[in-house]
């Protein structure tokens, strides 16, 4: 019986031993699966980012070629005179008169007459 109980005890040990080993193999494989799987995530992830930021380079190498156009619109636009005088001075306005209706202007001949003038309150 020592003999057959030490067998038992054996088989045991072993049959023990075998299960601690192959759940350990179990959940080696199921952490490789899911780091296999974090790392096929990641680089789809990183592919897809890829695509992406080619996309975008295209976009802004067509943008910045259109920044350059609108920078020079504005350095056009910045050197026109933006306000200009429409009003002519009374002076300029009477000379334009003498020359439409063709006769020389009296260089004497003030166009507004001055307050408090004599000749003028006769």
């Amino acid at each position: 019986m020592t003999a057959r109980t030490l067998a038992l005890v054996i088989v045991l040990v072993i049959a023990a031993g075998g299960g601690w080993l192959s759940r350990g193999w179990f959940e080696d494989a199921q952490r490789l699966t899911a780091l296999e799987a974090a790392q096929a995530a990641a680089s789809q992830a990183l592919a897809r980012e890829s695509v992406i930021a080619g996309v975008v380079e295209a976009r802004l190498a067509t943008l910045d070629a259109n920044q350059r156009v609108i920078d020079r619109g504005v350095i056009r636009e910045i050197q026109k005179p933006i306000y200009r005088r429409v009003c002519l001075e009374p002076d300029a306005v009477r000379l334009l008169n003498d020359a439409a209706a063709g006769r020389a202007p009296d260089p004497a001949d003030a166009a507004d007459p001055l307050p408090g003038d004599a000749a003028g309150a006769g």
